[in-house]
């Protein structure tokens, strides 16, 4: 089989099987499989034959992602904010949605500043912050073993060192005091989880999706929690559901928070809510 002929029959699978994104995802797997680029593809492609050992790969490849595995499981890894993540099923894979949150972070977070990521997951906020920052002291909390250790995996990966993972049901295990608290927390209403395209309902972690039954069960504890850790006239940042922005607000004017501002995404979508401890 040529790798022409394996990019055909990965597209044709994938179509047959509704993956939207087919040929994209055919060639992607067949360049993580064999190495190759896409210029060897377009330019050597036809002539060239893949090993057995690389064709028997492909094939399982393009049968888990034919089962709706994502893509970023099967590689298990993803480039976000310009750097590439380990990723695995016991995080939320992380999304363009999130660089937004990362964006506006990085555009008051200072040099030297101490940084709190609450549902720290992959821990591709935190780490991408401190990659951009100089002498971040950054701490990231989640509540699963799991995640903490991947995220532990990326810092070594990125050569991050001055960098705390600590397990905690939000801020149960938390004593420090920060300048800024970030979070990308669970925020899918508990009804619409059913409805969510296979690769999410079926292959990421349900607490990191699960936002109770108005979507708002997890800002409205930490809006509360968070006041006691975070220094005077510091920021706490939201990443948000896309129609949740105002609700958020709401919220952080309840308990007492000021200058709240909600940003709207590239796609128009309010995704950002950003405040200060007064």
């Amino acid at each position: 089989m040529t790798y022409s002929e394996a990019a055909a029959f990965g597209d044709r699978v994938l179509t047959e099987a509704g993956i939207e994104e087919h040929k994209i995802d055919s060639e992607l797997l067949l360049r993580f499989v064999t190495g190759c680029d896409r210029t060897f593809l377009l330019t050597e492609g036809k002539e060239a034959e893949l090993k057995s050992e690389e064709e028997k790969r492909y094939r399982e490849a393009i049968e888990k992602r034919k089962r709706h595995v994502p893509l970023q499981l099967i590689t298990r890894c993803t480039d976000f904010m310009g750097l590439r993540f380990q990723v695995s099923e016991n995080v939320l894979i992380p999304r363009i949605d999130t660089e937004f949150l990362v964006e506006e972070a990085l555009k008051i977070v200072q040099d030297g500043s101490e940084v709190l990521d609450m549902c720290t997951g992959s821990g591709c906020i935190l780490l991408s912050l401190m990659k951009y920052k100089n002498d971040i002291k950054g701490t990231g909390a989640d509540i699963s073993d799991a995640a903490l250790d991947l995220a532990g995996e990326n810092a070594r990966a990125l050569g991050i060192t001055d960098v705390n993972f600590i397990k905690s049901d939000l801020f149960g295990n938390i004593s420090s005091v920060f300048d800024h608290i970030l979070c990308n927390p669970p925020y899918i209403k508990s009804k619409e989880i059913g409805g969510l395209m296979e690769e999410v309902r079926l292959f990421e972690p349900l607490n990191a999706l699960d936002g109770g039954e108005d979507g708002l069960d997890f800002y409205r504890r930490i809006a509360e929690e968070a006041k006691p850790h975070l220094n005077s006239g510091g920021s706490l940042i939201f990443e948000t559901g896309h129609d949740e922005g105002k609700d958020v607000a709401a919220i952080l004017r309840e308990e007492g928070y000021k200058y709240i501002e909600v940003f709207k995404d590239y796609s128009g979508n309010e995704r950002v809510v950003k405040c200060l401890k007064s």
